[in-house]
C-alpha cells in the first residue's frame, strides 16, 4: 500500500513509549517456532503467543496503558469500554489492579465465557452491561452512557494510547528476533477495528522496514478491506459475527490512516477456514485459539506462494475460545473442507426407502450424520432431513448426481442459510 505524505498518527516512539511502561507489568509472550506450520508452507513459520497473557489475549497491552495515561480525576469517576469481550478483560484486569471503577459494555452475542471471565478478573470493580447484537451497538451504548456520566471512555481500538499499547508486542518480536539473529520477512496480524495491526505495523516499518504486514480480516467482517476500497471508513450494512473478537462494522479513522500507511497487505479469511485452523492448531499444536486468534495462521494459506522460504511471524491474539463452541467449529470446517452436507429429501413412505437410499445414493465411504423423518399419514411422500458425511470431498458431483434420480427436487441447506440455521 502506498505511503501517505501526511503526519502519522502514531509514531515508532508512541510505541517505544508504551513498552517502558507495560515492561513490568504485562506477560514477554513467547515468539515459537512452529515446526508443522513451517514444514506445511515450506517456510520459517514463529507463533507470537499472545494467547498465554494473563487474561489470554493482547488486548490488556493497550487497556492498560490508555487507562494508565488518564488523570487521576478521570480514574476516580470512572472509565468505560465497550467490547467483544478480550478488551474488556484487559479493561476489568487493569481496573481492578488499579482500583478504578469501569462500566463494560458488551454485545448479547458475546459468548458467555468471555463474560465470565470479564467478571472474574474485575470482581466488585466492574459492571457488565449486555447491550445490542454487535460491537457497534454495544459500543454506542457505551459512548451514550460515558456523556451521560461523565466518565472517560477506554477505546477498544480507535485511540492513540489503546494503539501504542497494542504495538509493543512487536517491540518484542524484533527484540527477540534480533536475540535469535533472525529476519522477520512477513509478519500476520489479525484485523478487527484495527488497533493491533495499527500499532505493529507503525514500529516494524520504524524497525525493518523491509518487513511486510499483512493484515487480516474475516471475510464475512471486513470493514478495514471495505475502508481501503473507498478510501476512508465505511459501515458494512452486515457482518458475520462468528469470529466474534473481529466482528466490527467499521474500522476506526485513526487505525484506518495508519493501517494504510503502513500495511502492505489485506487478505479475508472464510470462516469455514477459521474454524479449520482453530482444530489444526489445537491437534497438531495444542494451542487453544480463538477465531479471531487463529487469523493470523489462517491467512497463511493465501499467501502461501509469496511465503516459500521466508520468515513468517503469526500473532496469535487470544485465546478466549468457549469449549462450548467447539461442535459448531468442528461443523463449519467440514462444510467448508466440503465433506459434510446437509439435504431434504423427498423420500417414500414404505418399508425400505433409506435402505433403497443408502444402497444407490450414498457412496461405500459415506456415511449418514443425521437423519430425521416424521411420517405423515395417508401420504405417499415425505421430507427428510439428512446429513451425509462424504468420505471424499471429490466425490461430490457423483453424489449430486445419484441424488437427483431419487429425488430431482431435493433441497441443499448448505445453499439455503436460513433453512440450515433453522433445521440444522
Amino acid at each position: 500500500m502506498a505511503v501517505t505524505d501526511s503526519e502519522p498518527v502514531l509514531t515508532q516512539s508512541d510505541v517505544e513509549k508504551a513498552s517502558e511502561v507495560l515492561a513490568p507489568i504485562i506477560r514477554h509472550t513467547p515468539l515459537q517456532h512452529d515446526v508443522y506450520l513451517s514444514q506445511r508452507y515450506n517456510c520459517q513459520v514463529y507463533l507470537k503467543r499472545e494467547d498465554l497473557q494473563e487474561v489470554r489475549s493482547f488486548k490488556i497491552r493497550g487497556a492498560y496503558y490508555a487507562i494508565s495515561q488518564t488523570t487521576p480525576a478521570e480514574r476516580k469517576r470512572g472509565v468505560v469500554c465497550a467490547s467483544a469481550g478480550n478488551h474488556a478483560q484487559g479493561v476489568a484486569w487493569t481496573c481492578h489492579h488499579m482500583g478504578v471503577h469501569a462500566t463494560i459494555f458488551m454485545p448479547t452475542t458475546t459468548p458467555k465465557q468471555k463474560v465470565t471471565q470479564v467478571q472474574f478478573f474485575g470482581g466488585d470493580d466492574v459492571t457488565i452491561k449486555l447491550t445490542g447484537d454487535t460491537f457497534d451497538a454495544s459500543a454506542s451504548a457505551a459512548t451514550e452512557f460515558c456523556e451521560r456520566e461523565n466518565q472517560t471512555f477506554i477505546a477498544p481500538f480507535d485511540n492513540v494510547n489503546t494503539m501504542a499499547g497494542q504495538g509493543t508486542i512487536a517491540t518484542e518480536i524484533f527484540a527477540d528476533a534480533q536475540d535469535s539473529d533472525i529476519d522477520v520477512d512477513y509478519i500476520t496480524v489479525a484485523i478487527g477495528g484495527g488497533g493491533l495491526i495499527s500499532g505493529i505495523s507503525t514500529y516494524t516499518k520504524g524497525v525493518s522496514p523491509a518487513t511486510k504486514v499483512v493484515g487480516v480480516e474475516p471475510s464475512g467482517a471486513a470493514s478495514m478491506a471495505a475502508a481501503f476500497k473507498q478510501g476512508q471508513p465505511v459501515t458494512l450494512d452486515k457482518i458475520e459475527t462468528f469470529v466474534d473478537g473481529a466482528a466490527v462494522k467499521t474500522a476506526g479513522d485513526l487505525t484506518y490512516q495508519t493501517a494504510k500507511r503502513n500495511v502492505d497487505q489485506l487478505v479475508q479469511v472464510p470462516e469455514g477456514a477459521v474454524c479449520q485452523t482453530i482444530l489444526d492448531l489445537y491437534t497438531k499444536e495444542a494451542i487453544v485459539a480463538e477465531p479471531a486468534g487463529a487469523l493470523s495462521v489462517g491467512a497463511l494459506e493465501n499467501i502461501r506462494d509469496e511465503i516459500k522460504g521466508k520468515t513468517v511471524v503469526c500473532v496469535i491474539s487470544g485465546g478466549n475460545n468457549d469449549i462450548n463452541r467447539m461442535q459448531e467449529i468442528e461443523e463449519r470446517a467440514l462444510i467448508y473442507g466440503g465433506v459434510q452436507h446437509y439435504f431434504i429429501v423427498d423420500f417414500p413412505q414404505r418399508p425400505g426407502a433409506l435402505r433403497e437410499f443408502t444402497n444407490e445414493v450414498l457412496g461405500p465411504d459415506d456415511d449418514i450424520t443425521k437423519f430425521e423423518y416424521t411420517k405423515k399419514v395417508n401420504r405417499g411422500q415425505g421430507p427428510v432431513l439428512i446429513g451425509v458425511l462424504l468420505g471424499d470431498r471429490n466425490t461430490y458431483p457423483a453424489l449430486i448426481e445419484r441424488m437427483t434420480k431419487f429425488d430431482p427436487h431435493f433441497i441443499n441447506l448448505v445453499d439455503n442459510q436460513m433453512l440450515y440455521t433453522m433445521l440444522v
